[in-house]
């Protein structure tokens, strides 16, 4: 049997299987009970240093555009 004919039948066959399982592992360890925490600690490290909000114009568009009152 020729190489490349050995590695396409394991390719097909086991490694195949294996991908899979490794898929449906990620989504176990992820999903796992207990994990929410570690979770929302990662969501809101970004966040960690931040010891006041940012002051003056925060840069969104209601505040940035004149209310119907002030355009008439």
């Amino acid at each position: 049997m020729e190489t490349y004919t050995w590695l396409r039948a394991f390719a097909d066959s086991w490694h195949l299987l294996f991908m899979f399982l490794f898929f449906i592992g990620v989504f176990v360890f992820i999903l796992r009970p207990g994990s929410s925490k570690v979770h929302d600690e990662t969501a809101n490290m970004i966040f960690r240093n931040d010891d006041k909000p940012a002051g003056g114009n925060t840069g969104s568009v209601r505040e940035s555009r004149p209310s119907s009152k002030e355009a008439h």
